[in-house]
Parts: structure tokens; sequence; C-alpha cells
């Protein structure tokens, strides 16, 4: 079984480079404390497999939420504190797994690579 995990990203922000790796920082740390211990433990040890995708806006994000939730896949939606770049409490990324690549992959399969 191989396992990854993927952090989309709001493409509709145009969040400077480091504001970016900092949203998908917290996307894939939050989203890999939900998953299970062996869960997390498996994909560490194979390499902690991440993938970085984009979607256009907000709507996205929560749509792509709600399935990862309706089909059991850990994920996290991270919001901005609002100290730098962006407004307090704008959602920024989704962490989604580590998970099984193939449960992910049919939710995420479409997006584009960021």
């Amino acid at each position: 079984m191989s396992l990854k995990q993927v952090i989309v990203t709001r493409h509709d922000l145009k969040m400077s480079k480091g504001k970016l790796a900092a949203q998908v920082a917290h996307g894939s740390l939050e989203s890999a404390l939900k998953a299970s211990k062996i869960a997390l433990s498996t994909w560490r040890r194979d390499g902690a497999k991440k993938v970085v995708l984009k979607a256009e806006n907000t709507e996205s994000l929560y749509r792509l939420k709600q399935q990862c939730e309706d089909t059991g896949v850990v994920c996290s939606l991270i919001s901005d504190a609002g100290h730098t770049e962006l407004a307090p409490g704008t959602v920024t990324v989704l962490g989604i797994g580590p998970d099984e690549e193939e449960k992910i992959d049919r939710l995420t399969g479409m997006l584009q690579m960021l």
C-alpha cells in the first residue's frame, strides 16, 4: 500500500513564495497530525511523499474538504492568522492525508500541479 499526502493551495490568492511555503507547511503538518499512528509511521518510513496542487478558490477547497470527510480521508483546512499578507481567517490551503494514494487520487486527480 502506497501512501501520500496532498496539499491543495488557493490559486486565486497569489501569495508570495514565502507565504505560500509557510501555508503549505501548516497544511502538511496539521493534516499529518490527524492521521492514524500506523498511517503516519508508514508514510514517514516510505519517504513522506507529498504533492502540492492548486484549486481555484475557497469554494473548491470546501468542496474537497467535504469529499474527504465523506470518504474518511483525514484533512485539515488552514486559515491564516493575518500577521502579514492576508486578512485574519483567510482560508489558504487544505492538507489531505497521508492516506492511500489511490483514495487521494480519486479526490484530487482533476487538480493541476502548483
